[in-house]
């Protein structure tokens, strides 16, 4: 392993090789951001450095641990090329592996690291950025946040030790940029910025002149010649004293005050950065220090640990939420035996899982939930339930399944196993928010049996729509409600190992079956292993592939594939390779049935949504979980999976343009042209949403349009419906230490940019601590905001290291149809004098990091509580490319 406190001059030589590779000018290895792109050409992002890093480090772990049952990774076979994490997980798992919850990981990191730009309790601290010489105060921060990180990795909250990695790196990253190490003649990082108990010693005091005059754009000789470490400062708080650096650039209002000028070096553009011309050096600096703090990572949670808190593996968790109920025996039997069969099958290969999540419920309890990397311990637990109890048919189903979202990691599978309607309902839209700010898609397998009468009472007459909300929360994650019986519940909870597979849902045209016209999908040469399924209270029906042969609903091997039934419940499992083309089904029924198609491919895609900003301390993207009415949004799409060294002289696959569909009628909204963002291979592409889209709130999904190197058809769905949310509601962390004990003040904002809003405000928290807030209710006209302030207060009973869940609802009058929305916020409580866990064993010597630091910091919008996150300050004038609205920082 590489220890993270070895000097770079004594990294081991095929490393160096490595980084000079990726040291290369920035037009052939760094990736601009879209809007440094247009403002500042060439220059090198926060999010450059931070993926850059996390991909040099994710190499060394694969180089120095081999796959099991395939070749050793030879560095050679990177040299000259650009590290991709598709070529990553190609190589080292095999061909087709996909890297989408990797790329997700990199993303949630780079989106936090570059929120310390925007939020509004991080982007004016100069302790968060080493500005204003506060150069001791920064490196505290720095090493608290990376504290952090690791506590809440090993607690298995790996969303929220990204947060904390992508704040730290940021700290980091900027000390290279914004103080004078690099004119100092430095080749090396500093080597003490990760070792706190060694003093930073030569640092300029208050009364030591640092900079003179300078009328100019670009200032390369206004740094006094002397040998003391600075930093410039930035706007009015704090205020510059004489004879002190300025950060510079035209958004520095310090930079107009003697001496003029200033030192920063974020981007290549003078007009930004008046120290430009030492960007690249800069830039070198802050990616090899920022390889030394995820080195120092990994040695602290291990090369296991350290794959978890970056998602590098091609396999979805398992997460199970059950019913306990006297009537649940079957269901239970089912869910072990699919656990087991997963477990045993996937055991020591790649696509293992690596968290296991459990959530029983009954009622009126539920939960605990149980969180593992280790399957005994998960298969010991499930083996321990029992179906017990009983009452009436209601159960607190929708409560655990909140539970089990709040610990399963994003793009993930939630299976739930319940006979009964949800008793707690009112959570509906809630979960629904949450399943897309987690982006975890829900299958519900549902035994419900009106013929039964042992095991639950019936006390009264029992609604049809009682599972309405299932079918909401299933809508809204990508998922499905499966309804089924006792003798069939372990034939159909085959779906949960095929999901595993890490299967795409191909797009029907019409989504939903119409009577009398067929379902059409498109199938292409980057498919596998596709899988019709229908069910409902079928009469018959018929798949046709693009030759015409035809296969109805009988059991057995027909001329497509192999036909299964249970009860209502049919899978067709197509023959490979599946014929390309376009592919007919023609369902027959009394109702409306369900059909589904997927198939198995490593070609997907990520999306996110932004909106360009130009004030604040540097303009950027201003990226948002789920497009606001009344806003002008940024669609910005991440393909996943093109294979660029697979076969290196075919043509990668094209991507023109998106359709956007109602939801779920599936009523075609507009098709949006997209361009590509950089180099093709990265598989990055942005687009305008129309407005009159954003016009008003309401669900609609995407489908990308293309074609592979051949000119074949790609069509490729996103797994969940996006909402048009009525207003922007974010919600942060103040600064401050968050200990057993303690009080915590966060900050609330709501603004509309559409028409008049009358909104109410609901808070609640997990655990159920106190919170009080001073905003209840709000009237807003349009592009008007509003300001609010929560206190939280962490009781002494409270354990140490453990997370804490804020949400703010935002509802219209009780008749209105506008949506909810919701803003998540996570928070980590620490002890206030922990044995520091980040302190190097006793046989290393290793950085040892001792401080504490303020809590996390979110910001969140949308319905599905997207996070407020900016530009990359490398860049300055660059915007995140990368933006999965996360719920919390």
């Amino acid at each position: 392993m590489l220890p993270a406190d070895v000097p770079l001059a004594h990294l081991n030589p095929s490393l160096l090789l490595l980084l000079l590779l990726q040291l290369l000018p920035p037009a052939t290895s760094f990736f601009p951001n879209i809007w440094s792109l247009l403002a500042a050409p060439g220059s090198v992002t926060h999010q450059d450095l931070t993926e850059e890093a996390a991909l040099n480090v994710t190499l060394q772990l694969f180089l120095e641990q081999p796959p099991p049952g395939r070749p050793p990774l030879r560095l050679e076979d990177f040299l000259g090329h650009t590290l991709l994490a598709d070529d990553l997980f190609a190589a080292y798992f095999g061909p087709g592996s996909p890297s989408r919850r990797f790329r997700a990981a990199l993303g949630e990191v780079s989106r936090a690291n570059a929120a310390q730009d925007f939020l509004p309790t991080s982007r004016n601290d100069p302790d968060l950025h080493f500005d204003a010489e506060r150069l001791g105060q920064g490196r505290t921060r720095l090493v608290g946040a990376l504290r952090e990180a690791l506590v809440a990795a090993r607690a298995l909250d790996h969303t929220l030790a990204r947060q904390r990695l992508g704040a730290a790196l940021h700290a980091l990253q900027d000390f290279y940029s914004h103080s004078n190490w690099v004119e100092l003649g430095q080749q090396q990082p500093h080597p003490h910025l990760l070792w706190p108990r060694q003093e930073l010693r030569s640092l300029a005091q208050v009364d030591d002149p640092t900079c003179s005059d300078c009328e100019e754009l670009s200032c390369p000789g206004n740094l006094l010649g002397f040998t003391l470490l600075t930093s410039g400062y930035f706007g009015t708080h704090p205020s510059k004293p004489p004879g002190k650096c300025s950060h510079g650039g035209r958004f520095d209002q310090s930079s107009s005050q003697p001496p003029r000028g200033g030192i920063n070096k974020d981007s290549t553009s003078p007009g930004f950065s008046p120290h430009h011309m030492l960007h690249l050096q800069a830039a070198k600096l802050a990616l090899l220090a920022s390889i030394q703090a995820l080195s120092l990572l990994r040695n602290r949670l291990g090369d296991r640990g350290f794959s978890r808190l970056l998602d590098i593996s091609p396999a979805s968790s398992l997460s199970f939420v059950l019913d306990t109920t006297g009537s649940m025996g079957e269901e239970i039997n089912a869910a072990k035996i699919q656990a087991r069969h997963i477990v045993e099958q996937r055991r020591g290969s790649p696509m293992e899982p690596v968290h296991y999540i459990l959530v029983p419920f009954h009622d009126p309890g539920f939960g605990p939930v149980f969180t593992t990397s280790d399957p005994d311990s998960f298969w010991q637990q499930l083996n321990e339930i029992h179906a017990l109890g009983g009452g009436d048919e209601p159960e607190m189903c929708l409560s655990a399944l909140e539970l089990a979202l709040l610990h399963t990691p994003p793009l993930s599978d939630i299976f739930v196993f319940t006979d009964a309607s949800p008793k707690d309902a009112f959570l509906t839209n809630r979960v629904e928010s949450l399943t897309q700010e987690r982006r975890c898609r829900v299958t519900f397998l549902v035994t419900e049996d009106p013929s039964r009468v042992q095991g639950r009472a019936r006390r009264e007459v029992l609604s049809p729509l009682r599972f309405e909300p299932y079918e909401a929360v299933a809508l809204a994650s990508g998922g499905e409600v499966i309804f089924t019986k006792d003798q069939h519940i372990q034939d159909v909870a085959a779906v949960v190992g095929d999901s595993m597979a890490d299967l795409v849902t191909l797009p029907l045209e019409p989504p939903v079956v119409v009577s009398g016209r067929p379902l059409v999908f498109s199938v292409d040469a980057l498919l596998q292993r596709v899988t019709v399924r229908i069910h409902g209270e079928v009469s018959s029906f018929w798949i046709r592939n693009p030759a015409g042969v035809s296969q109805g609903q009988e059991e057995g091997e027909g001329p497509l594939g192999h036909t299964r039934r249970f009860g209502q419940f049919w899978i067709v499992t197509i023959s490979d390779p599946p014929q390309t083309g376009t592919w007919e089904i023609l369902v027959t029924a009394e109702s409306t049935p369900r059909v589904r198609v997927q198939a198995q491919t490593s070609l997907d895609f990520l999306f996110y949504f932004g909106i360009p900003v130009e004030d604040g301390p540097h303009p950027g993207l201003y990226p948002l979980t789920q497009p606001v009415a009344g806003l002008q949004t940024q669609l910005l799409v991440e393909v996943t999976g093109l294979g660029s060294r697979g076969n290196p002289g075919a043509p990668l696959p094209h991507f023109s343009h998106v359709v956007l569909r109602g939801v779920p009628e599936g009523a075609e909204l507009g098709r949006v042209p997209l361009e590509p963002t950089g180099p093709l291979e990265r598989g990055f592409l942005a687009a305008s949403l129309p407005s009159a889209l954003l016009s008003t709130a309401g669900p609609f999904s995407l489908e990308l349009i293309g074609r592979d190197g051949e000119g074949q058809s790609l069509h490729r769905a996103a797994p969940q419906p996006c909402t048009v949310v009525p207003v922007l509601l974010e919600l942060s962390g103040s600064p401050g230490f968050l200990a057993p004990g303690s009080k915590a003040q966060l900050s609330l904002r709501i603004a509309s940019f559409s028409g008049p809003q009358d909104l109410d405000l609901r808070t609640s928290v997990k655990p159920s601590f106190a919170l009080t807030s001073n905003l209840s209710r709000v009237r807003l006209e349009p592009n008007e905001t509003a300001w609010g302030r929560l206190w939280l207060e962490i009781p002494d009973s409270a354990a140490p290291d453990s997370v804490v869940m804020v949400t703010v609802t935002a509802t219209g009058p009780e008749a209105s149809p506008v949506p909810p929305t919701h803003a998540f916020l996570r928070l980590l409580v620490l002890a206030p004098t922990p044995q520091d866990p980040l302190a190097a064993p006793a046989h290393s010597s290793g950085p040892i990091l001792t401080s504490t630091s303020p809590a996390s910091t979110s910001v969140t919008q949308g319905r599905a509580g997207g996070g407020l996150v900016g530009k990359p300050c490398w860049g300055t004038v660059g915007g995140v490319l990368l933006l999965l609205g996360l719920a919390s920082w």
